[in-house]
Order: C-alpha cells, then structure tokens, then sequence
C-alpha cells in the first residue's frame, strides 16, 4: 500500500470530524479565509477550470440579509456560525481558461454549449466546495454544509451583479460539540460500490 497520512490526520479529515449545527462564540482569525482559500484553489478540477467562487458572509449585516434565504431548520445553526461561505459558480468561468489552462483552446470547448459549461460548473464547483470542507478541517475549522436555501433569492441578495450562481452554503467557525448527536450510519461497500 502506498504511504498515508497518519491516523489522527485521518481523524481529522474523516474519522472523528462531524458536520456542526452549533457554534462556538469564536471569531476566524484576520487571515484564516486567505490561508483556506489557499488550499482550496490548488486541488484538481477538470482542465483546471476552478469555477468556485466564495462569498463568506461574516457581518451582522451580511448575515440579516442571507438568513431570510435559508430554509426554517436551517436559520438558527446559521445565525450561529461566525461565517456562511455561499459556494457559487461562475457560469462564465471558461473566460478564465487561457490563464489557466494555456496549451489548449479550452474556452472553445464551453463556449458552443451552455449545458455543458453549466454541467460542468457545477460539478467542479461542487468538488470544491468539497475541498473547502477537507481544507477547513485541516486548518482546526469546523463545517456545515446545506442544500437547503433559496438560490435564487441568494443569487439575487448577494450575487446579482456578478455572473456567479449559488450552489450550497457551508457554516465555518469552530464547532459546540454539546449539540452532536451519535454519528448516523453509512452505507458498507458493497452497498455503494460495484467493480467490473
């Protein structure tokens, strides 16, 4: 087997970490979203095309106007957290692809197809938000991510002026562990997986 990470890393990325509904009254440090964002940008996405954008909603004003957009059960744990970051994507992020994929004439491939650059937007953009938890974890964060808002009244709030759509929204901050329930199960490998 190739060489891993060491057990109490996997913990930390896997094992023992929970997905928070509570939330300690511990400000992110100045330069925490920096030193995140920098992780999550160097994990792979397909023909590097990065089609995440952020929005990490701190302020008190920020957070009254994204509360109204999130669904009932999801607006306490919200209000709670020090950051809601709107992971969105750029439905023009293949104009970025000659900077970031320069020996091909990738933004020709998106440009013909608008349900293919969707497709593809978010589906990469997902994968990120994915990184952004992994990252987030690594850096002593906790997380929260939730499928349950309003996109379009996001997309209108926050995103309007930009060519950016709403995908989820992840809670950030250091998490009250008082709240967590026993981890709920997962499906065994030979429900989830096939070879051939």
């Amino acid at each position: 087997m190739p060489s891993t990470l060491d057990q109490s890393t996997l913990d930390k990325l896997f094992l023992q970490a929970r997905t928070h509904n509570a939330w300690q009254a511990r400000p992110l440090g100045a330069d925490v979203l920096e030193i995140l964002y920098d992780l999550v940008k160097m994990a792979p996405t397909s023909a590097n095309c990065s089609p995440a954008r952020f929005v990490f909603v701190q302020s008190e004003e920020g957070r009254a106007k994204l509360i109204p957009c999130v669904s009932s059960g999801n607006r306490e744990k919200t209000a709670g957290a020090p950051c809601t970051v709107i992971v969105a994507y750029d439905t023009r992020f293949f104009d970025a692809l000659p900077t970031l994929f320069p020996h091909a004439d990738a933004r020709s491939w998106f440009t013909g197809s608008a349900a293919f650059a969707e497709e593809t937007a978010l589906r990469n953009s997902s994968m990120q938000a994915g990184y952004l938890i992994l990252a987030a974890r690594a850096l002593g964060l906790d997380t929260g991510p939730m499928s349950g808002f309003d996109a379009e009244a996001v997309n209108e709030t926050f995103l309007s002026e930009t060519s950016w759509r709403a995908n989820l929204l992840i809670n950030l901050g250091y998490g009250d562990d008082t709240g967590l329930k026993p981890r709920l199960p997962r499906l065994d490998f030979d429900d989830a997986c096939r070879t051939v």
